[in-house]
């Protein structure tokens, strides 16, 4: 939450942090929305797969792979209501309002980062679980 309300309060193509980024970076643009897209994948995922685990009851490949499709979901009704909102508001300002900074494919970057920041928490949680469902080596041998 904290990265939108930096976002919303400088608006995403204009923060300091992004501009910092493209400085230190020498990126061609400010990809401070790249960051919190791939970030809202990141860390909400994992909460979405306990509401997933607890009220749906979901097991296996599916606790893994629909809150991932949940983010897909997600982001892109995020990028059609912000384009909707663009056109409706301002069609003229609609491309500063959005932030594309003349990327014509930047809603399609933004949720292909948000679903690799989900496909990383699944993996990491995935992973995770794995390990420790493993015995250890002093179960072998009768030890505690």
């Amino acid at each position: 939450m904290l990265l939108h309300a930096v976002g919303a309060c400088y608006t995403y193509a204009e923060t300091p942090v992004g501009y910092w980024m493209q400085d230190a970076f020498g990126f061609e643009r400010n990809h401070y929305d790249r960051v919190v897209h791939f970030s809202f994948g990141l860390l909400m995922a994992y909460p979405i797969r306990e509401i997933f685990l607890r009220v749906a009851h979901t097991k296996g490949f599916f606790a893994y792979y629909l809150p991932f499709d949940v983010m897909l979901a997600f982001s892109g009704a995020y990028e059609i209501i912000e384009m909707l909102v663009a056109i409706i508001v301002s069609p003229a300002a609609g491309d500063a309002y959005l932030g594309t900074q003349g990327d014509v494919w930047d809603a399609q970057k933004d949720m292909a980062l948000a679903a690799l920041g989900a496909v990383i928490c699944m993996v990491v949680t995935a992973t995770i679980r794995t390990l420790r469902k493993k015995p250890h080596i002093s179960n072998y041998r009768g030890e505690s």
